[in-house]
């Protein structure tokens, strides 16, 4: 049964992989994989020869070890430790995606208000190299608040307000990936694989940003220095002339929406209770701002048109759904990606399954007697440019033995999968959620950005990750 079930996961991944061929969302082979493999599980009882337990992180000989001598029993003991093995590893995925359903409604709300303008109005140049600098900057400081993904949307968008050519502008878009991908490496907010390494304890907030920051500085920096004597980043630029658009609550609900995320770490760090109790907390918040500003316009519109209504001597339509339709918090909760929420479900649970036989756990000893485990941490980061991360950093969780002061919270190793699993997505276009939004949004051939572009994010890697192994030589 081991064995069905690692072919449902190759051939899952495999069919994720070609999404693009096959022109089928990730998010129905990530479930259908998902459901196969724990059928699996449950069909396969007594033929499991290991069976890890997660919450001593110890590995057990099968179901033998966990069955009561009662013969009578048996089978209820063996279903009830697969249920309770279920169950916990659903609670730790739920954790994660109810965490980033937080984080992506307070980045709607901030987008109903227009919020995200407001950083448009901070770029005050018509030179290239010096546009490079700030949206590369700006991609680095912003993707760690709002994760990667997002703060490509929001640059992208703006640059289409400054560059006419999409011939200039996916040259921009190719720096912002890599700007993006290393500012997200060093914040536990900032990419879903630091999140995930954070909310299980594999690192903390301080440690991170600490050992982390200086390794994905050099990520961004080296790329955009090479970057800024190439031809496409030389000359002015002419923006084209926008009519001021009235965007009088931007700013408030941008910087009340970047503080709250902020805050979420120091929640954390304040109370111990799991990261998506802050994330909530901050949410109710930016809602409650939100509808007292979107109520207030409501009333003040409503009052108008009463108003005007009555002087031409109609009667004021009343519609008791109309301030629920137009809320703030209804619509971004309408907006956000629940495909990717369902896909991380589907293979976070999907390694789950892998991990209660211990195969990863005992393909992690296999690389350490192999190869030294920074060897095998640098080609994770090489291989995320061709798998996706999530998978990767959710295996690479249950491969070493948290017991093993070696492998204890802030241990070097779990700093170097975050950055390695961040940045290393970098070096093709479909290998990291920012290079792929970026590719769909300037139709960004595949090819062009292996030409143009990987090279620099290979340079940057490398450069991050000996700059961090130099760091940790000194520690």
């Amino acid at each position: 049964m081991e064995g069905f079930i690692l072919a449902v996961f190759i051939l899952g991944y495999l069919a994720i992989t070609l999404e693009h061929n096959l022109k089928v969302d990730k998010l129905i082979p990530a479930l259908l994989m998902m459901a196969l493999a724990w059928a699996g599980v449950a069909f396969g009882l007594d033929s499991f020869t290991t069976w890890f337990d997660s919450d001593s992180h110890h590995l057990v000989d099968g179901f033998a070890q966990l069955a009561t001598t009662s013969e009578s029993h048996h089978e209820v003991t063996k279903m009830s430790w697969m249920e309770g093995t279920l169950l916990h590893h659903f609670g730790k995925t739920c954790e994660i995606l109810i965490f980033l359903v937080g984080a992506m409604t307070i980045v709607e709300i901030i987008d109903h208000f227009n919020g995200f303008a407001t950083i448009k109005d901070y770029i005050r140049t018509n030179k290239k190299r010096t546009l490079l600098w700030i949206v590369c900057i700006l991609a680095f400081v912003l993707s760690a608040i709002i994760d990667n993904l997002t703060a490509t949307i929001v640059l992208i968008t703006i640059l289409r307000k400054l560059l006419k050519n999409n011939s200039d502008r996916i040259w921009y878009a190719g720096l912002i990936i890599i700007a993006a991908n290393a500012g997200g490496a060093w914040s536990p907010i900032g990419d879903v694989t630091t999140t995930m390494l954070w909310m299980g304890e594999r690192v903390s907030t301080g440690k991170l940003i600490e050992f982390l920051i200086i390794p994905s500085l050099v990520c961004m920096v080296i790329p955009t220095v090479i970057a800024s004597f190439l031809p496409a980043f030389k000359g002015e630029f002419e923006a084209p002339v926008e009519e001021e658009e009235n965007n009088s609550k931007g700013p408030l609900m941008l910087y009340l929406g970047l503080g709250m995320i902020i805050f979420v770490p120091i929640f954390k760090t304040v109370t111990h209770l799991p990261p998506y109790v802050g994330m909530m907390l901050s949410l109710s918040i930016v809602a409650a701002v939100a509808e007292v500003i979107s109520n207030r316009q409501l009333n003040l519109t409503s009052a108008s048109k009463e108003i005007e209504q009555e002087e031409m001597g109609e009667l004021a339509d009343h519609n008791p759904d109309a301030g629920h339709h137009s809320s703030p918090t209804f619509k971004a909760l309408g907006k956000i990606e629940m495909p990717s929420i369902l896909f991380f479900l589907g293979i976070l649970m999907t390694v789950a399954a892998l991990e209660s036989l211990g195969m990863i756990y005992i393909f992690g000893k296999n690389v350490e007697e192999s190869m030294p485990v920074d060897l095998f941490i640098t080609l994770m980061g090489v291989g995320s440019a061709i798998i996706d991360n999530v998978p990767l950093v959710a295996a690479s969780m249950g491969m070493f033995d948290m017991t093993n002061p070696e492998y204890a919270m802030d241990s070097h190793i779990w700093h170097f999968i975050a950055y390695s699993a961040g940045t290393g997505g970098s070096m093709l276009i479909i290998g990291s959620a920012a290079g792929v939004v970026a590719m769909g949004m300037e139709k960004i051939s595949f090819f062009w950005y292996l030409k143009n572009i990987a090279w620099l994010a290979l340079l940057g890697f490398l450069a991050g990750a000996g700059v961090y192994l130099g760091i940790q030589m000194f520690v």
